[in-house]
């Protein structure tokens, strides 16, 4: 179905002639119903961290229940209702809500006046463009820029004929519904993965047949030995460079931080930086080095270095680990730091106070299942595939949302 619709947008010829010059404000209407919320048989919020970036779908919310809300949660929403965080509006944030609940007042509640415009096509024209550069341009404040209704009513755009929108609107959806549908398998794949590696991390390769009991390494076939961090190691870990950072510039030595670092082990290529120092020499990165974030909310953290990545050092917030290959296949490693059982793990170390910590002893106290290489490189392969089929449709996706940006401006 995606490659119909990318043909259908690549044969798409628009003729705007009769297409008229259009305020926001004339199709669109803002909503300032307010609630008591001490009366009020509405249960679920959103605040602006539920909403996505770019994702018309609001996948998360909260339960009045579950925390303190300040006295700005006041402003009702109704199903259908178009949600847009005015601000950061670079972000992109708006979502159609699924259901009716309470949002604050720096969330803009709009529906559309159906008399001038198709619903179904209004958000699409709020995530266009010329609407965010709209809104970025005239955002106030510089800490925490916002943008006011009366600034996004002035926004002009061309409105196409009432049965062009109908046409447009079937498109467009139909391109969302893409996005979704891969998205869904992409959650499936997901599960999968880290079903097989939980799995792995307790049985290795014997099934699921066998005498499970209670050991240091927490639930484990009977069958399968453990062992210490510390001993599959070649040498004591190192701290990172304390080193400021600057600018990156091609041929520069790229600097790793911890931001660096995305939450399943990626290095993320955007906002590079490189050392502010000669002394690095004890800090370069050598193929299969790895990394353990050690402080912060994102403690845990690792990344598995590959000669294959740009040549680097490493901040001072992370610990280098260099494994023996012949008891600890690093991937293996890696792997295992995706289990629940690394989560269990992180749980006991991590210590209470102003920052979370876990020094390098308390990570060379940790341990693993002991799995000969053999064995270890037969859980890696099975694990690699299924991961080469996410990042696949990860791929794919994006190329999807792409096309979807591409058609969204292409209109608007």
């Amino acid at each position: 179905m995606s490659d119909i619709l990318e043909n259908t947008i690549e044969e798409l010829r628009l003729d705007k002639s009769k297409w008229k010059l259009t305020k926001f404000g004339d199709v669109a209407i803002q909503q300032k119903g307010k609630i008591d919320r001490d009366n009020t048989t509405l249960t679920r919020y959103i605040k602006g961290e539920h909403m996505g970036s770019e994702d018309l779908h609001i996948r998360k919310w909260g339960d009045l229940t579950d925390e303190y809300l300040g006295p700005a949660f006041i402003r009702k929403f109704e199903k259908g209702d178009i949600l847009y965080g005015s601000r950061r509006t670079y972000l992109r944030k708006v979502g159609i809500a699924d259901f009716d609940g309470i949002t604050s007042n720096t969330t803009l509640v709009i529906k559309a006046n159906e008399e001038k415009i198709d619903k179904r096509l209004l958000p699409f024209i709020m995530m266009s463009e010329g609407f965010t550069e709209n809104s970025i341009k005239n955002s106030k404040g510089s800490v925490n820029p916002y943008i006011n209704w009366k600034d996004i009513a002035k926004y002009e755009f061309l409105l196409p004929p009432k049965d062009q929108q109908a046409q447009l609107a079937k498109l467009l959806w139909a391109m969302d519904e893409v996005v979704e549908r891969e998205n869904e398998t992409l959650n499936k794949l997901k599960d999968a993965y880290y079903t097989s590696i939980n799995q792995f991390m307790i049985h290795g390769n014997y099934g699921s047949g066998g005498e499970i009991i209670k050991t240091k390494c927490g639930l484990l076939d009977k069958r399968i030995d453990v062992i210490k961090l510390k001993d599959c190691l070649l040498e004591k870990p190192t701290y990172g460079a304390n080193a400021s950072s600057k600018p990156f510039e091609d041929g520069s030595l790229r600097y790793i931080r911890i931001t660096d670092i995305d939450d399943e082990g990626n290095l993320i290529k955007e906002d590079k930086v490189t050392i502010d120092s000669k002394d690095y020499s004890q800090y370069l990165l050598r193929n299969q080095d790895f990394l353990f974030a050690r402080t912060g909310n994102t403690v845990g953290k690792t990344l598995l270095y590959d000669s294959k990545m740009e040549n680097s050092v490493f901040a001072g917030y992370l610990i280098r680990f260099r494994v023996n290959p012949k008891k600890l296949n690093p991937k293996f490693l890696f792997y295992f730091t995706k289990s629940l059982k690394y989560e269990t793990f992180k749980r006991k170390m991590i210590k209470v106070g102003a920052q979370p910590n876990i020094n390098s002893e308390e990570y060379q106290s940790m341990i693993l299942p002991n799995f000969a290489i053999q064995i270890q490189q037969e859980l890696i392969d099975k694990l690699d595939f299924m991961k080469s089929n996410i990042d696949s449709l990860k791929s794919k996706i994006s190329s999807s949302k792409a096309l979807q940006k591409s058609l969204i401006n292409q209109v608007f």
